[in-house]
């Protein structure tokens, strides 16, 4: 995918990649890069935050069914993960949002490449205190 591309060209250029023949890591690179891209055009173009969300829940995805996408595998220690940039984009959108509930699953899902936990555990709080504040003000 070319650094230059922009726009609709960024994201026919992306679903092309994502059509040709790869290892999952290649995926990963090309979709994490359009994020990064996307990302830093979102005040020129804040439609581009849509795509943003779908090109980086396609990673989490990926991420889920092909651990290898995103691990340096050892023979004889535990696989361990590349920082992944995508999905904690997204979450932290989804924060600004106000969309909790959503950013702490993807979190929580996270987690599971060693990346995330403290978000989650942030986010956890954020909306045990929203559910409690909201109780506390029902009904009298």
């Amino acid at each position: 995918m070319p650094f230059d591309a922009r726009g609709p060209e960024l994201v026919v250029r992306v679903w092309e990649a994502l059509e040709l023949p790869g290892a999952a890591m290649d995926y990963h690179f090309v979709l994490q890069g359009a994020v990064d891209r996307l990302w830093s055009t979102r005040r020129a173009a804040p439609e581009a935050l849509a795509l943003l969300e779908v090109f980086a829940l396609l990673d989490l995805e990926l991420m889920e069914a092909a651990p290898q996408a995103v691990s340096f595998d050892a023979a004889d220690a535990p696989a361990r993960f590349v920082r992944v940039t995508s999905v904690p984009r997204l979450i932290g959108l989804l924060e600004r949002e106000g969309a909790f509930t959503e950013a702490l699953e993807l979190a929580r899902r996270l987690a599971r490449f060693g990346q995330g936990e403290d978000v989650a555990a942030r986010l956890s709080e954020k909306a045990g205190a929203l559910v409690a504040e909201a109780a506390g003000s029902g009904p009298a």
